[in-house]
C-alpha cells in the first residue's frame, strides 16, 4: 500500500528572521511555564503540599498542555489561524497572573491550567510555522524552534533562585511583563504568516511526497515514536520535578543551591537541542534518535550513586544527549505522515506535554510511598527503551 500527499512548495530559502522570532516567543513561553516546578520548594512549604498534591499540579499543567495540542492541529491544518499564537499567549498571560494571587492550592490548579491551554495553542501552530519557514531544512528549522523552548526552561529556576525565592509567590506576576512581550512578537509572526498563506495561493508549483510505507508499518512506527517519547519524558519529569528533591534530601543543599543544579541541568538541554536536527537532515533521523535517547542511558545508570560533585558532571551530558530527541523524532514522524504538519506537532507534543505530567504524578506517588531516592534509581532504567529505535524503518522520500 502506498499513499501519496501532494504539498505545495514554497519557500526556496529558509527565513531565519521568523524562525528567529518562534524561537525567542517559545524562550519566553516556557521560561513562564518553567516556573511552575521552580515555585514547588516555596509553595509545597508554604501550603503544606504532599509530593502527590505536586505531582497533581503538574499533571493538571500538562494535561490542560497537552490535550488540546493534536486538536488544535488537526483544526490548523484545515484552517490555519495566522494570530492563534498571540491569543495562547494570552491565555498564559491569565493564567500567569492568577497564579501570583493564589493562595489556595485549587486556584493553583486553576492557575496552571490556564497556562497549560496556552501552551496548547502555542506549539502546534509555531511548529507549523516553523516548517513553513524551514526551506526545507526541516530538521535545522525544528532545533531553533526548540532551541528557545530549552533555554527558557532553563532560565525558570534561576530566575526563581533569583526572584521568587528572595520576593515570594507574589513576584511571579511581575513576568506577566514576559507575557506581553511574547505577545507583540507573536503578532508580528502571526502577520508574516498571513502574508505567506496569501503567497502560497498563488503558488503552482507542486511536489508529491511519496511515502513508502503501509499503513499498518506507519502507525506501527508512530507507536514506537510514542514509546521512545513517553521514556524521554518520564525521565525528565523525574529530574525537572523532583532532582531539587533529590539534592535537598540527599546532599541537604539550600534550596537555592539545588535550582543551580536544576539550572545547569536545563541549561545542557537547551544546549543540546540545536544539535539532533541538522545532524538528522545529514545523516539521518533514525540514527540521531537512537543515539540521543539509548545514548543517556549510561549516564543515568550511574547518576543514583554519583557523588554531588559526579552528579553535577552527570547531568550535562545526560541534558546534551538527550535533548537531541525531540527534534529528530517530530520530523520524522512529519516525514512518515507527509501533510500533516499541524497533527503530527500537536501529537507528539500534547503527548510529550501529557508524558511529563502523568510521569510527574505517578514518581510523586511513589516519592511519598518509598523515597525520593528510590524515584531516581528507578527512573535511572528507563532510557533503554531507546533499543525499540531498531525496529523504526529508514525513511526515504521521493519527490516528482
Amino acid at each position: 500500500m502506498t499513499e501519496n500527499t501532494s504539498t505545495t512548495a514554497i519557500i526556496e530559502k529558509t527565513v531565519f528572521p521568523i524562525l528567529f522570532a518562534l524561537s525567542f516567543s517559545h524562550l519566553l513561553n516556557d521560561t513562564i511555564q518553567s516556573l511552575i516546578p521552580a515555585i514547588y520548594p516555596i509553595i509545597k512549604t508554604s501550603y503544606h503540599l504532599s509530593f502527590s498534591q505536586i505531582g497533581l499540579i503538574t499533571l493538571t499543567f500538562q494535561l490542560a498542555a497537552s490535550l488540546l495540542q493534536p486538536f488544535v492541529g488537526l483544526y490548523t491544518d484545515k484552517k490555519p489561524q495566522p494570530y492563534s499564537l498571540a491569543v495562547g499567549m494570552g491565555f498564559t498571560l491569565i493564567g500567569l497572573v492568577s497564579l501570583s494571587q493564589s493562595t489556595h492550592f485549587y486556584t493553583i490548579l486553576l492557575s496552571v491550567c490556564f497556562i497549560g491551554i496556552g501552551s496548547s495553542i502555542f506549539h502546534p501552530e509555531a511548529s507549523r510555522m516553523a516548517h513553513a519557514a524551514s526551506g526545507g531544512k526541516r530538521g535545522l528549522a525544528q532545533s531553533v524552534f526548540q532551541l528557545g523552548g530549552n533555554a527558557g526552561s532553563s532560565l525558570g529556576p534561576l530566575l526563581a533562585a533569583w526572584i521568587i525565592v528572595p520576593y515570594g509567590q507574589f513576584s511571579v506576576v511581575w513576568f506577566s511583563v514576559i507575557a506581553l512581550l511574547a505577545i507583540i512578537i507573536l503578532t508580528y509572526v502571526g502577520n508574516w504568516y498571513k502574508g505567506f498563506m496569501l503567497s502560497r495561493s498563488k503558488k503552482v508549483n507542486i511536489q508529491t511526497v511519496v511515502n513508502q510505507f503501509s499503513r499498518t508499518k506507519v502507525i506501527f512506527s508512530v507507536c514506537i515514536l510514542l514509546l521512545l517519547i513517553f521514556s524521554k519524558y518520564f525521565y525528565m519529569a523525574s529530574l525537572t520535578n523532583y532532582f531539587t528533591f533529590y539534592l535537598i534530601d540527599k546532599f541537604h543543599v539550600s534550596v537555592q543551591t539545588s535550582q543551580v543544579y536544576l539550572f545547569v541541568f536545563l541549561f545542557s538541554v537547551a544546549a543540546g537541542t540545536l544539535l539532533g536536527g541538522p545532524i538528522g537532515d545529514k545523516i539521518g533521523r533514525k540514527y540521531v534518535i537512537w543515539a540521543s535517547i539509548l545514548g543517556t542511558a549510561p549516564f543515568a545508570l550511574l547518576l543514583p550513586y554519583a557523588s554531588l560533585f559526579w552528579i553535577g558532571v552527570l547531568i550535562v551530558p545526560i541534558g546534551m544527549i538527550l535533548a537531541s530527541a525531540f527534534s529528530a523524532i517530530l520530523v520524522y514522524a512529519q516525514e512518515l505522515i507527509p501533510g500533516k504538519v499541524g497533527l503530527v506537532a500537536g501529537l507528539f507534543f500534547g503527548f510529550a506535554f501529557g508524558m511529563g505530567g502523568i510521569g510527574s504524578a505517578l514518581l510523586g506517588k511513589l516519592a511519598d510511598s518509598t523515597s525520593i531516592e528510590y524515584v531516581f534509581n528507578v527512573c535511572a532504567f528507563l532510557p533503554l527503551i531507546g533499543l525499540l529505535t531498531g525496529f523504526l524503518p529508514n525513511i526515504e522520500t521521493k519527490k516528482k
